[in-house]
């Protein structure tokens, strides 16, 4: 199995985690909600698999190419 790196498209502020470690997720399921120039991006899973990791929190600032979300599928 590969593992999906899921990165910020911009620089922005985590609004909300969805997904959990250990989690499965398809493809498509809404990961994380940042926003990012007054505007809410939904960032969706590319694959569907397991969530390995989810190195960032609600209210943190991230900047475009830091990794959201790890998914193994």
């Amino acid at each position: 199995m590969a593992e999906h790196i899921v990165e910020a498209p911009a620089a922005g502020k985590v609004l909300r985690v969805l997904a959990t470690a250990g989690a499965s997720v398809a493809e498509g399921d809404r990961v994380c909600v940042l926003e990012a120039l007054k505007m809410e991006l939904p960032i969706v899973a590319p694959v569907s698999g397991t969530v390995k990791a989810v190195p960032v929190a609600a209210g943190q600032a991230v900047e475009a190419g830091d990794t959201l979300a790890v998914i193994e599928g």
